[in-house]
């Protein structure tokens, strides 16, 4: 970990490339996130995680997303189907403490799943609201449009994750619930006042605020920056950091995605200098990849010691996850 760069890659196929494996022994990103082209059994899966780590030489983050419902890539017939949150949502309208239970009995087998195959971070849970007339890329993957509900229910999936021994990553900070369209084809705006803002989207977040990772939305908020979305927003990070209080390890989205524009370069340039501790790219593409290492460095000091403090929960979760029990 001692000279990591700022970046989290992808891969291409369910091995690593000869050639992926020079690039990441010369680039030594910080991790890797995986996708259900990377995999098949648990066999396989555990083989390439363990290849990942050897590559970097270290116990490094390797992320997936496996919220449940229709995002989880890993699936039957090798893993078990959990239910979307929307499910958990609508369970707390009638009973609040019996969901609670519920999701995190659920986030602690996810957690179980993931661990057992040497993946340490889950890309969970998401805490954007849901807003009715908005893009359905949300959908039922929130908790609902209640904050203190949707607050509690995402407290707990990160505790059961914690006590599984897996990093949960909350998102997309500082919310994506209003967006009018998917940020994966193009740059949701959202018009909504600060104040309104304040006392909604960003309130969950407020309430989650040590978690220890989050990542950011692409998402315009007029209200603030009329030009950036959070993730090259320096004064979008600069709110997360001091009215939301986040003072855990904050990493993009994912940086192929089409709300952002420009070279791939000047994408990770521009998100590390707004204020993201990293950057994450998914997609796997070799060429991009090189790009985005010519926009990046070594973590920052301040990177690397939220970084590391992070890891230490996974390391000696028993101790360290209390914190986060309230």
């Amino acid at each position: 970990m001692l000279k990591s760069n700022a970046v989290i890659f992808g891969l291409e196929g369910k091995q690593v490339s000869n050639k992926e494996v020079d690039f990441f022994k010369d680039v030594n990103p910080l991790g890797f996130i995986l996708f259900s082209r990377n995999i098949d059994n648990p066999e396989q899966v555990k083989s390439l995680v363990n290849n990942l780590k050897d590559i970097v030489g270290w116990n490094c983050p390797i992320l997936i997303d496996q919220e449940g419902g229709r995002v989880a890539r890993l699936k039957p017939p090798h893993w078990r189907e959990s239910p979307a949150m929307g499910q958990y949502a609508q369970l707390a309208k009638t009973d609040l403490s019996k969901a609670q239970n519920e999701v995190y009995e659920n986030a602690f087998k996810i957690g179980s799943e993931l661990i057992d195959m040497g993946i340490n971070v889950d890309c969970a849970p998401v805490c954007d609201l849901l807003f009715s007339e908005t893009h359905d890329i949300i959908g039922d993957r929130s908790f609902g449009p209640d904050v203190d509900i949707v607050s509690k229910l995402a407290r707990k999936t990160a505790q059961g994750l914690l006590d599984s021994g897996v990093l949960p990553v909350i998102k997309h900070i500082p919310g994506h619930g209003r967006a009018l369209s998917d940020s994966h084809k193009e740059l949701p705006i959202v018009s909504a006042e600060l104040d309104e803002l304040a006392s909604s989207d960003f309130k969950v977040f407020e309430n989650l605020n040590n978690m220890p990772w989050a990542m950011t939305a692409h998402i315009l908020y007029k209200a603030i920056d009329e030009k950036n979305p959070a993730t090259l927003s320096s004064k979008i990070i600069d709110i997360i950091r001091n009215d939301i209080g986040f003072n855990g390890f904050l990493i993009s989205d994912d940086l192929s995605m089409e709300a952002l524009v420009g070279n791939y370069t000047d994408r990770a340039t521009n998100s590390i200098s707004a204020g993201c501790d990293a950057v994450l790219h998914c997609n796997g593409k070799f060429q991009e990849m090189v790009d985005i290492a010519k926009g990046i460095g070594s973590l920052s000091a301040l990177a690397k010691k939220r970084l590391e403090v992070s890891m230490q929960l996974i390391l000696s979760n028993d101790e360290n996850n209390k914190v986060f029990a309230n």
